[in-house]
């Protein structure tokens, strides 16, 4: 009876503070999930039957062998249903993004006028060149690379990828298997060029028309993964058909978490203003998926990304700063050829 009294006694204290906003309680109950999931080891998830899987080849957040065709599956289950996420409205404080979405959009009306339409056959592969640059925390030292990819449109012949200066060859894919964020351009074409309409496709990867909920029914877990799903599908895609990337940027600017950096650097030295995502279900320093999208301040064309990227583990582990740009791209009709 003690410890209810005492309880009742917390209950009814007044500390003489005002009580806490929502985005403050949001923070709250992710540090403490996070601490939670720490202290008691992983969450079992569970797995959806159907073979949509999630690759994913990161520049610098996940390991390089992804990138390669290893697949992930995509989490199912009740995806957080329980508990709606404040809605994407212009001025909400939870989402602390107006200057975000200021950026995101103007880096929408830039590539709406100078975006390049491209329409690849399927037989061809689509080349890019990227250039990154490293630097080692440690010990300060910066190298180089130059990362050439060619994709095949339609996924039924190997591609060569590329990561960090390494290569290899990536199988088609199997017939019965698709991936986030798709390769082959028919996928990509079947994608809504409308933004919010591209956020409720995104929902667990299973197409444009697979649910019909308005954006104030998404949950916190959902935006979460709605975000992880654009970060991919603009920093993996760096081609993509007419009007396709000007949603994504849009779509990314409903995100409740994106926000501005500013004076940041891209890997020709460049100061610009980047976005990013505060993940409300990481610690708060934590860095998640997608790193930073470099922003030129006054156009808002889009620079290059800067990211993080580790290797080794333990006392061996190095942690480096990545700073990357597409240098160009083209359609080709083999694999190894350049333009």
């Amino acid at each position: 009876m003690r410890d209810i009294d005492e309880l009742r006694e917390l209950r009814d204290y007044d500390a003489g503070a005002p009580p806490l906003d929502d985005e403050t309680r949001r923070r709250v109950r992710a540090r403490l999930f996070a601490a939670m999931t720490a202290a008691s080891g992983p969450v079992p998830v569970v797995v959806r039957h159907r073979r949509t899987v999630l690759r994913i080849a990161l520049t610098g957040a996940v390991a390089a062998a992804v990138a390669a065709g290893v697949v992930v599956a995509v989490p199912d289950g009740d995806g957080g249903r329980g508990r709606t996420a404040t809605p994407p409205a212009a001025g909400s404080p939870a989402l602390q993004n107006v200057t975000a979405q200021t950026v995101l959009n103007g880096a929408a009306a830039y590539e709406r006028t100078h975006e390049q339409t491209v329409t690849p056959q399927d037989d061809q592969f689509i080349y890019t060149k990227e250039i990154i640059k490293e630097t080692d925390r440690q010990t300060g030292v910066t190298k180089s690379y130059v990362d050439e990819n060619w994709r095949s449109v339609d996924g039924s012949q190997r591609s060569w990828v590329m990561e960090v200066g390494k290569g290899w060859w990536s199988p088609p894919l199997e017939e019965d298997v698709s991936v986030w964020p798709p390769q082959d351009w028919d996928t990509l074409e079947k994608l809504p060029t409308d933004p919010e309409k591209l956020i409720l496709s995104l929902l667990h990867k299973s197409g444009p028309d697979d649910r019909n909920d308005s954006l104030d029914e998404i949950t916190e877990e959902e935006w979460r993964e709605v975000h992880f799903s654009l970060a991919g599908l603009l920093k993996l895609v760096p081609v993509t058909p007419e009007g396709l990337r000007p949603a994504a940027y849009e779509a990314l600017g409903m995100v409740p978490g994106v926000k501005v950096v500013p004076n940041q650097k891209d890997a020709k030295g460049r100061t610009g203003v980047a976005v990013t995502y505060d993940d409300p279900m990481l610690p708060e320093g934590a860095t998640g998926f997608g790193g930073h999208f470099v922003f030129d301040p006054e156009t808002y064309r889009f620079l290059g990304f800067r990211d993080e990227r580790t290797s080794g583990d333990g006392r061996n582990m190095k942690t480096y700063t990545q700073l990357s740009y597409l240098d160009s791209w083209a359609v080709v009709d083999r694999a190894k050829q350049r333009p």
